[in-house]
């Protein structure tokens, strides 16, 4: 190996264990309130005497929210630095999500969960723009793959420390199990919203635990590749109609990935299943799967430069496997099997699917656009939880809303088909995290 390249693999080696395992803690944390709702879903329904469309609309509204302040986050977030910003985020929705524990109604669960929408809206967006301030687009998928897995892991581990907690909390000192839920699993991104204040930085300048040397190579990495980009402006992000396409591909991976996420446990629980804990343990199966999947793909989607087919592949595949999960309802060991296909087609693809847009957005454009497509995609947020409760007014049959996620996901990777680029002009670049 060159000595160039030799030194530009430890630098990114260096960033990448500075920066990847500590973005990962904060987006497992950012998740865990996705897992968490599902399963606190199993109690707080009947302690608050709320409806099956009741709580969709709660977890949908969420994304209302987020939708309102996504791309104004994001805009701020590069006036303000990462540091400030991100840190900001974390401790506002750690904050609201501990306060979930006072829900006493319909209504004030809408408003908390609208409230928490402001909060962490800018988050994800935010990371992944980030992420294209130190990696050029050659780096990304991987590095995306590892940050994104988070979602896979915080189930993983989520869903059984949720179960644990609403089994053996529940009653203690005059709460709930659900109750214990929301603050145990709130407290934590307080905390490390605290620590990004003394961690991160907000650029490679900023960076004191890099050379003068590795500085100078990854900024001329970035410069190298930005000339190339001709959209920089925000004017530019929210009049590209590839923004607004990819953003409706994003969409349709939102509303399965939210209607998995919030109606697993349901799912699973219905299988026979007893206790929480046990609950939770088989819902991380589906997760353990596309943890694996999803660091496979991206590597080897980084290793080839190849995005479009990996996404429409795999997502076609989560589309078949959501399908066969349904038609399986009735043996357990087959729907857990083919469930966990469908996660990892939804959950695998979405590191597949962010570096493109940074292919032809640049500075304020790409943070923008970022924001346009994360805001947009994640409506389908308010669509996938509330899916289960529309298909019921149609069909009676179980698993209606699962062939409806699936057939998001075939029209999504039609989309992709049609609007990723043949092409990203990419080459293989050192491997992270060695």
């Amino acid at each position: 190996m060159a000595p160039e390249s030799s030194f530009e693999t430890r630098t990114y080696a260096k960033v990448d264990w500075r920066l990847i395992p500590f973005l990962f803690l904060c987006y497992i944390l950012a998740y865990l309130d996705r897992v968490n709702l599902g399963f606190a879903k199993l109690q707080m329904l009947n302690d608050l005497e709320l409806s099956d469309a009741a709580f969709g609309m709660g977890a949908g509204i969420f994304f209302i929210g987020y939708f309102i302040f996504e791309v104004p986050s994001n805009i701020l977030l590069k006036r303000f630095g990462a540091r400030t910003w991100i840190a900001r985020i974390m401790i506002s929705w750690g904050i609201i999500s501990s306060a979930m524990m006072f829900v006493r109604g319909e209504w004030m669960f809408y408003a908390m969960r609208m409230l928490l929408g402001f909060a962490e809206a800018g988050f994800f967006p935010g990371i992944i723009f980030y992420l294209t301030l130190w990696y050029p687009s050659r780096l990304r998928s991987t590095r995306m793959a590892l940050f994104v897995s988070a979602i896979a892991v915080s189930g993983v581990l989520g869903n059984p420390i949720s179960g644990l907690i609403m089994d053996k909390l529940s009653g203690t000192a005059g709460l709930a199990g659900w109750q214990w839920l929301f603050l145990a699993e709130g407290i934590p991104s307080i905390l490390v919203g605290i620590c990004v204040l003394f961690y991160l930085d907000s650029s490679i300048v900023e960076a004191r635990w890099l050379s003068a040397d590795e500085k100078a190579l990854l900024a001329k990495n970035i410069e190298i590749e930005d000339c190339h980009k001709h959209q920089v402006r925000l004017l530019d992000a929210l009049k590209s109609g590839r923004v607004y396409a990819l953003a409706i591909i994003y969409f349709t991976l939102m509303i399965g990935l939210y209607g998995i996420s919030f109606w697993l446990p349901t799912l699973v629980k219905a299988f026979g299943v007893k206790g929480y804990l046990n609950t939770g343990l088989i819902v991380a199966i589906p997760y353990a799967v596309a943890v694996v999947g999803m660091i496979f793909l991206s590597r080897n989607s980084d290793r080839t430069g190849e995005r479009r087919m990996h996404y429409v592949l795999n997502v076609t595949a989560g589309g078949i496997g959501l399908i066969l999960s349904g038609v399986f309802a009735a043996q357990p060991v087959l729907a857990i099997i083919f469930l966990s296909m469908g996660t990892l087609g939804v959950v695998g693809s979405m590191p597949l699917f962010w570096p493109v847009p940074s292919t032809f957005l640049a500075g304020t454009a790409a943070a923008a656009g970022i924001g346009v497509v994360n805001s947009i995609g994640n409506l389908g947020g308010y669509i996938g939880p509330n899916v289960p409760i529309w298909v019921r007014h149609w069909t009676d049959h179980p698993s209606g809303a699962l062939y409806v996620f699936a057939a998001s996901l075939f029209v999504g990777a039609v989309l992709a088909y049609f609007v990723f680029p043949r092409n990203l002009g990419i080459q293989p670049g050192p491997s992270p995290l060695k």
